[in-house]
């Protein structure tokens, strides 16, 4: 089923205003967890964990995101 353009726009807002904040939350509180059970992992090592997790969040999203910046392709030109 594919999503209208202004369903797409609305649902991208939605996940990048409630969803992005509560992932990062997860995400920090994640890597806590891992640095209080097995100790404070090499800095190379945190920032890959921090780079995959920013990675990570965004590939269920691909099909909302994309050409949502673009103009609406179902709207008639005047």
């Amino acid at each position: 089923m594919a999503l209208r353009y202004k369903t797409r726009r609305r649902l991208s807002l939605l996940i990048l205003v409630v969803g992005l904040p509560l992932y990062i939350v997860a995400a920090v509180t994640l890597a806590d967890w891992l640095s209080a059970r097995y100790g404070r992992l090499p800095i190379l090592a945190e920032v890959a964990v921090y780079v995959g997790l920013g990675f990570l969040w965004a590939l269920p999203f691909r099909f909302v995101f994309r050409g949502v910046g673009k103009a609406d392709p179902d709207e008639r030109p005047d």
